[in-house]
């Protein structure tokens, strides 16, 4: 690149960046929030009027890494500096005078490398190099509930009137809850996100909203705005919209499930599927050896993807109000089968007389989905996470083995031995001990992360296993 092409690409951006600009004040645009997230993914942001928009969007907000989680950062080291994606600008539908952007984070003008976006950007990157696209949608639980001192560990469903043992799918409650759901839904259809259905879920107060798939990075930064905007609305509400995976002990656990497919970038065309599929899920070879990576690091990847203690509260055969938790346990595959970690469903062409063989599914819109995902993940790295080791898979040409066609719930111990079945880890410790054995994490987030990510999350067992409970109380005060 010569000195003057590089002279104009700068001018046509700054003109960019002045016409951004201009749009949103049009538009009643007064405060832009420009955001990253700490390893938690929890957003944060500094607030600039939208008259310095210019100035923010060359990185003119400076962050001290050292005050959060998972920077690396300690009180002698120069400030971080936040760089927002011009082509994120998100309007906020219900606070319309404020625009959310996402960033990455740079150190001395250069990409730091403990930033979660920019972690996900890498993987992005490599993918684009194989000639790939990573597309993901992700079906976004939440627990709606209220401050209630009666009630066991202090809260409530949102509604007292939600109290069927039986919650799923019900139309009264439904209706109890349209003006907040009314309001989520004209919100998120604002933004472009196109919600195709949302439900009430099995439990009480509990609530699922579907909507388009996107690239990865797009629906990571859509998933970070959802989380804010539940708590904004319900908050509205006089409620909480709370993404703890799992906060009552007998209702079912908030998933935020993992639907994952591959695009041709020459074509456009998905290339997850294949009519001829001997082992009868649609998949195609490249789906296949993408699973079979995921497969081979399912243990590691779920430190990330259920990231707390409470998440594995979430991962259990049983013990909901309507018996099984519908939550996954074992690292296997199959069909439209929900008792897998992953789970291959099989999508029909909505027309007449379709038949049901693997040749009749529609295979533009094949996926597979990740179903150890919940709410509380910082969705750039545990993507980056399974994006990294599919694109592993495809590289090494790993098979997933055959699919299990049938209740794994119900199989025995002895024959989950027989057919090679392992189960996910049943504790946060269990989870970051695999994760720590594992060469994934350390490639996709690199050492200081690595270790960070590790030293953080044990901290947080320990600091749990370490408290006393209500339930040892109850159980051992005077039973001796």
């Amino acid at each position: 690149m010569n000195e003057m092409t590089s002279v104009a690409q700068a001018k046509s951006a700054g003109r960019a960046v002045r016409e951004t600009m201009q749009s949103l004040i049009n538009k009643g645009v007064e405060y832009c929030l420009p955001f990253y997230v700490d390893v938690h993914g929890v957003p944060k942001t500094k607030t600039v009027p939208v008259s310095h928009f210019d100035r923010m969007m060359r990185g003119s907000e400076l962050f001290t890494g050292a005050a959060l989680d998972g920077l690396g950062q300690g009180p002698h080291d120069d400030e971080l500096a936040l760089v927002p994606d011009p082509d994120a600008v998100i309007q906020l539908p219900w606070r319309p005078n404020v625009a959310l952007i996402p960033g990455q984070l740079t150190y001395h003008e250069k990409p730091y490398p403990m930033c979660s976006r920019t972690i996900l950007a890498k993987q992005v990157e490599r993918a684009t190099n194989m000639g790939l696209r990573f597309n993901l949608g992700i079906e976004c639980e939440v627990y709606l509930v209220r401050k209630d001192a009666a009630a066991h560990n202090g809260i409530a469903p949102n509604d007292p009137r939600d109290n069927i043992a039986k919650a799923a799918y019900d139309v009264s409650l439904t209706l109890i809850n349209l003006d907040f759901l009314h309001e989520a839904v004209d919100a998120m259809n604002k933004l472009g996100w196109e919600v195709h259905s949302l439900d009430h879920e099995d439990a009480n107060g509990q609530f699922e909203f579907d909507f388009a798939y996107s690239d990865v990075m797009t629906m990571a930064d859509r998933f970070i705005t959802w989380r804010l905007m539940m708590k904004e609305i319900a908050r509205r509400h006089g409620w909480e919209a709370t993404m703890m995976p799992k906060p009552y002990a007998d209702r079912t656990g908030s998933g935020a499930h993992f639907n994952m497919s591959l695009e041709d970038l020459k074509t456009g065309k998905n290339i997850s599927g294949d009519a001829g599929d001997k082992r009868g899920c649609g998949l195609s070879k490249t789906a296949y050896q993408f699973l079979g990576g995921l497969r081979k690091h399912a243990a590691a990847i779920v430190a990330t993807s259920c990231p707390t203690v409470n998440s594995y509260k979430r991962l259990i055969k049983s013990g909901s109000m309507t018996g099984y938790t519908w939550a996954p346990i074992f690292i296997s595959y199959g069909g439209n089968n929900r008792t897998h970690m992953f789970r291959v469903p099989m999508l029909r062409p909505q027309v007449e007389g379709a038949g049901h063989g693997a040749g009749n599914i529609n295979l533009s819109s094949i996926r597979w989905e990740c179903r150890a995902v919940d709410t509380a993940t910082n969705p750039y790295l545990s993507a980056a996470m399974m994006l990294c080791a599919g694109l592993d898979g495809i590289e090494q040409n790993l098979d997933p083995g055959e699919p299990e066609l049938v209740n794994m719930y119900e199989l025995p111990d002895q024959e989950l031995e027989r057919r090679g079945v392992k189960q996910l880890p049943r504790t946060l410790l269990e989870s970051v001990t695999a994760f720590e054995q594992d060469d994934l994490g350390r490639r996709v987030m690199g050492e200081d992360l690595f270790k960070s990510y590790i030293a953080l999350k044990k901290s947080e067992w320990w600091s749990y296993h370490n408290s006393i409970s209500q339930w040892e109380i109850d159980h051992y005060l005077t039973k001796f």
